[in-house]
């Protein structure tokens, strides 16, 4: 077993420290040994070393809590889960800890660098209820992005196309003439001054959840979001750089509960444009 796994880990892995450490484990939880025998079809399981987290700024508004739904509005660059370098720093972790509610889990995805609402359910319970709701597109989204004015778009707009992105890659991309899967409605809601001069508030009703979704529509409008790392161009930004938030927020949600059948609607704390942070 020991030659089969520095066969099969990189060589940033230290795998005699942590056989000797007896930190590779089988399913029975029985610590693997140099000199096992190697086994097909075995599963050896081992937590990876993390590098040091920095502190993600920004406080985690508590909007709204009961029995079942816990509804937060999330700063920009704090992570939902806990998923590659971002695992203490994430909402999931941290109101885990914060609230006492151990099966504390996301409905829906966010972002880490966009903020605004997320909704998670206090209990695996009431996850299926909420989750269906969103999968039939029963609940209503409203997003704000900050973005450079084009005169000469019309607004009102509807955009639809359709959006694929390939596992491993860093940006998404339309495919022209495939069918439609992602749909955005987009109108200018006020000007505002910015550092780039005159800059539109857009008020954003997405009908679909692709991923990246609203930041490729935009930029496929010529109106790329402020301080968007990916579009239109990828930019190398540091980790723990949390100066240029990206300006897209999570801004409204509203929906019929599927529990009880009240009607819910939760407005996010923040308002663009979103300032700097650390």
């Amino acid at each position: 077993m020991g030659a089969w796994l520095r066969h099969r880990l990189p060589e940033r892995v230290d795998v005699p420290g942590m056989l000797a450490e007896g930190r590779f484990v089988g399913e029975d939880g029985r610590a693997v040994r140099e000199d096992d025998p190697y086994a097909q079809q075995r599963s050896v399981y081992f937590h990876r070393d993390l590098r040091d987290e920095p502190e993600v700024p920004g406080r985690i508004h508590l909007v709204h809590r009961d029995e079942r739904l816990v509804v937060v509005d999330k700063p920009p660059f704090l992570s939902t889960i806990p998923r590659g370098g971002h695992v203490m720093q994430s909402v999931v972790v941290r109101l885990r800890a914060e609230l006492d509610l151990p099966e504390l889990s996301p409905l829906h995805r966010l972002d880490r660098i966009t903020s605004g609402l997320l909704m998670l359910a206090t209990e695996r319970r009431w996850r299926g209820a909420y989750q269906t709701a969103f999968e039939r597109r029963a609940v209503d989204k409203t997003y704000r992005a900050l973005a450079p004015l084009r005169p000469d778009l019309e607004l009102p707009a509807v955009v639809r196309n359709h959006i694929r992105k390939e596992r491993g890659t860093w940006c998404a991309e339309v495919v022209p003439g495939a069918p439609v899967n992602a749909e955005t409605g987009v109108e200018l809601e006020r000007e505002v001054d910015g550092q780039l001069g005159r800059q539109g508030v857009y008020r954003l009703t997405p009908r679909t959840g692709r991923t990246h979704q609203l930041r490729l529509h935009l930029h496929g409008l010529g109106i790329p979001i402020v301080d968007d790392p990916l579009y239109p161009v990828v930019q190398d930004v540091a980790v723990d750089d949390f100066s240029r938030p990206l300006q897209l927020l999570a801004a409204e949600v509203a929906f019929t509960d599927p529990v009880d059948g009240q009607p819910r609607r939760f407005r996010s704390v923040r308002s663009l444009p979103l300032a700097p942070a650390g």
